[in-house]
C-alpha cells in the first residue's frame, strides 16, 4: 500500500492533473491534508506564460493558478483513499468561482513567489467547494471560492450550447 507524498515537485504534480508542457503552473505543493494544500509557483515570472496576454499576465489568471491547486489537492486525496497513486489524472470541471476579489492588476510584475492556499469547504462525491488564496510573501493578490464538478465515472459532461437563442 502506497500513501500520498507530504510534498511534490512539478514532474509530479504534472503527473496527476491534467495540465501538461508550460501549462502546468505550479513549482512544488509544499503542505497538503484532507482539507487544505499550500502550493507555490514562480511560473508568472516567465515571458512564456501560456497565459500572458498582450505582455502582461493579468491577476485574474491567478484563478487558474487556485485551480491547478485545486486539481493535485483532489488527486491526493484520492491517492490516500486509494492507497496507491493514481493511473493518470482524474478529470474535473471548474464550474464556477464566486467572491474573487482582485488586490493587484497583473501577477508578472511581482518578483516574489506565489504561494497558494486552497481550502476545501464542502462537496460530495460529484461536487466539491473550495476557498482559495495567492499571496506574494506577505501581501494577498486574490481571494475567492470555486466550485468543481467531478467526472468520476470518466463520462464527457454536457457542453454548454454555442448557439444563443433568439429574443422572444
Amino acid at each position: 500500500m502506497t500513501c500520498a507524498p507530504a510534498t511534490l515537485q512539478h514532474a509530479d504534480i504534472a503527473r496527476r492533473i491534467p495540465h501538461q508542457g508550460r501549462m502546468c503552473l505550479l513549482e512544488r505543493v509544499s503542505a497538503w491534508d484532507t482539507q487544505q494544500i499550500h502550493c507555490e509557483a514562480s511560473s508568472h515570472l516567465d515571458n512564456d506564460n501560456p497565459l500572458r496576454a498582450h505582455g502582461r499576465l493579468g491577476a485574474a489568471c491567478g484563478i487558474e493558478y487556485a485551480a491547478q491547486a485545486m486539481a493535485v489537492h483532489g488527486a491526493l486525496l484520492a491517492e490516500a483513499s486509494a492507497g496507491t497513486a493514481r493511473q493518470g489524472p482524474a478529470m474535473g470541471y471548474l464550474v464556477s468561482v464566486r467572491g474573487v476579489t482582485l488586490h493587484v492588476d497583473r501577477l508578472d510584475d511581482l518578483s516574489a513567489a506565489l504561494s497558494i492556499h486552497a481550502e476545501r469547504s464542502g462537496g460530495d462525491s460529484s461536487t466539491v467547494l473550495y476557498s482559495f488564496t495567492l499571496h506574494a510573501g506577505p501581501r494577498l493578490l486574490l481571494a475567492g471560492r470555486a466550485a468543481v464538478v467531478l467526472d468520476a465515472q470518466g463520462l464527457a459532461l454536457p457542453q454548454p450550447s454555442t448557439t444563443i437563442p433568439p429574443n422572444s
